[in-house]
């Protein structure tokens, strides 16, 4: 029934290092006393586990090169974090700590954190080979068309992940590159590169 599947800058399972930075994510937010094991409406909502495990998740969204870059060690406006050893609130803080600062405070705003458990247990399990033989196996049947992609500076889906997905299916099925500096995202911000391969690919009938 799916005649084309596009598969961007992800492989067909989760590696032991992508299920172990779910679970810090897991943790910050059961580990809020406001989760109430996930009993929290009409109560505190979990904004600091929420936060925190939003944080840990953008780190591998971004290239190391790309932080460093916009980045580097550069206190934030005024702060500088080094003159007053102490808490954050104390001691001001690094641009990259705003950064992921205001990135938590975003998703605080319009995500509920039940739902975040529920997408981040989802990735931890995804295994297309699980129960159907291993990957090759599963999908040595598939039918459809497939479009794979990665980001070359990918730290959280690795390239490696895409090619061996193209591996397993059915015929010769190329991986495209994305190339983006900035890491995970790339699939995002600069998914425009593919659009002509998309166009000849997936829609043309």
């Amino acid at each position: 029934r799916v005649r084309h599947c596009v598969v961007v800058a992800i492989g067909g399972y989760s590696t032991a290092e992508q299920i172990a930075l779910a679970q810090a994510q897991l943790l910050a937010i059961r580990q809020d006393p406001a989760y109430r094991g996930g009993d929290y409406y009409g109560g505190p909502v979990p904004v600091a586990g929420l936060g925190l495990a939003r944080r840990i998740a953008h780190i591998s969204y971004r290239s190391e090169a790309e932080l460093n870059f916009r980045f580097g060690r550069r206190g934030q406006g005024a702060e500088n974090p080094l003159e007053a050893p102490g808490s954050a609130a104390e001691r001001g803080r690094y641009q990259v700590e705003s950064y992921l600062d205001h990135q938590a405070e975003k998703l605080v705003g319009r995500f509920d954190a039940n739902s975040y458990v529920a997408l981040t247990e989802a990735l931890m399990s995804h295994d297309v080979g699980r129960g159907r033989g291993g990957l090759q196996r599963a999908l040595a049947g598939a039918k459809a068309e497939f479009f794979l992609a990665s980001v070359n500076s990918d730290r959280l889906y690795f390239p490696e992940q895409s090619d061996e997905l193209a591996r397993a299916l059915p015929g010769e099925v190329p991986v495209h590159s994305i190339d983006a500096k900035i890491g995970h995202d790339g699939f995002l911000t600069e998914i425009g590169q593919l659009g002509a391969e998309l166009r000849r690919s997936v829609f043309t009938l």
